[in-house]
């Protein structure tokens, strides 16, 4: 199929583009920017005026799940959703029934998105066989298979011993590790951050040095071993200062932040909100504010959705019994736009934290506009306002800390592999 995308204002961080230009698209690749290619006729035009033309969105993790748990949702609606929010490219973590610890699990997932419309999946692989943190999976083979790292998810790994040895392997073939910091001792049980609401409710709560602990436990670690780690979640002031350090000994690490945890605290869980109740939990407004910053200054590399849809019946539960997490896909665009437009960064500084960055970490030639690069592009209304509701979100998960609230952005199209994947029905 050719598109020829004109009259858009196209920004591209990776080469510092923020012009008008016309983009011309063939064979799944971007085959001129400015000017059309000699005897390109296109089949589908696309009028861009008012619109921004960007690299399509690169998300760190996206939860789809399948297989096991289709009960919340389906592979089909969230790569749906996730086309709908200008997603392209995702990572899907390992915590799906059976875990994705064996090759065949892998390439039945690969096979299975492939052949559905919506955003390229890229796995990322078990680290220990079932996420149990006790025996080490055949990185190599599920590595063959298409896993683009390895992780525990939000399982624990209580032995150091397995961490140890996960990273002198990793390093040695060269495979990435993808580590949320978190101690399952000093964590177990918790549902919101140990402050003024866990002490005002009652509510058992999860320490600031849950996320610490875990935390110079791996840094240690990759000091040692030079493994390569990804930090995932990053939810507080005193572990952005430690990445901070680390990043500075040039220790081989980056880090993400789930985009709830740029704007939310600890106090909007004080009226027991179950779509607040999130893993990390929401912490205070110092840790939250901190982390801004970082994501600012570049500490914090990238933001991801951490989309993790949940059915209504495990959401109407009392908090503390409630399932944890929150639906994000549709919402990674506005609220990075938001969170770039209170703190003064521009367009362009704000689109690199969600498309040229986390290409980077996740390894995958996406996040960039240009000649010969695959054509996957989101072109969204800066202006346009919309408010998150359950008929807005086509997620099946409606798990939303901000349902009811108004944000500007909002998609019009997105092209995956030169085709238009998404088209807005609405202005």
């Amino acid at each position: 199929m050719k598109i020829h995308i004109k009259n858009g204002r196209v920004i591209d961080p990776a080469s510092a583009i923020d012009q008008q230009l016309d983009i011309y698209i063939s064979a799944g690749h971007i085959v001129g920017m400015g000017s059309a290619p000699a005897n390109f006729h296109a089949n589908a035009e696309i009028d861009a005026a008012g619109l921004v033309v960007c690299p399509g969105l690169v998300d760190l993790s996206v939860r789809l799940r399948e297989p096991g748990l289709e009960y919340m949702a389906t592979l089909e609606s969230e790569m749906h959703a996730a086309a709908v929010g200008g997603i392209t490219s995702l990572a899907c973590p390992p915590d799906t029934d059976p875990p994705l610890d064996e090759p065949g699990l892998v390439e039945m997932l690969k096979f299975r998105a492939k052949n559905s419309p919506g955003p390229r999946v890229y796995p990322i692989g078990a680290l220990t066989w079932k996420l149990k943190g006790e025996r080490l999976t055949e990185m190599a083979e599920l590595s063959e298979a298409g896993c683009m790292a390895f992780s525990q998810a939000d399982a624990p790994i209580v032995d150091t011993t397995v961490l140890l040895r996960a990273m002198e392997y990793a390093y040695t073939f060269g495979f990435p590790l993808w580590l949320r910091p978190q101690d399952y001792y000093l964590a177990r049980d918790g549902v919101v951050h140990d402050g003024v609401v866990s002490a005002r409710f009652g509510l058992p709560s999860i320490p600031v040095p849950a996320e610490t602990v875990a935390l110079q436990t791996i840094l240690l670690l990759v000091r040692e071993t030079k493994a390569r780690v990804h930090l995932c979640r990053l939810s507080s002031r005193a572990g952005v200062e430690m990445v901070r350090r680390a990043k500075e000994d040039g220790l081989p690490v980056t880090c993400d932040v789930g985009i709830h945890h740029v704007h939310l605290s600890e106090m909007d869980t004080s009226d027991f909100n179950a779509n607040c109740h999130l893993i990390p939990p929401l912490r205070s407004q110092r840790d939250r504010d901190a982390i801004r910053q970082a994501l600012k200054d570049g500490v914090i590399d990238c933001i991801c959705s951490d989309h993790a849809p949940v059915d209504a019946n495990a959401k109407e539960k009392p908090f503390q019994e409630s399932e944890a997490g929150a639906t994000g896909v549709e919402l990674l665009l506005p609220l990075t736009l938001k969170w770039a437009a209170e703190t003064g960064l521009s367009l362009t500084q704000a689109l690199d934290r969600v498309t040229r960055r986390p290409a980077a970490i996740l390894g995958v030639d996406a996040g960039q506009l240009a000649v010969g690069k695959p054509a996957d592009l989101c072109l969204f209304d800066p202006a346009a306002g919309w408010t998150v509701s359950n008929k807005t979100l086509a997620s099946l998960g409606k798990n939303s800390p901000f349902l009811g609230m108004e944000l500007q952005g909002r998609v019009r199209y997105t092209v995956i592999d030169g085709h238009i994947d998404f088209k807005s029905n609405h202005g």
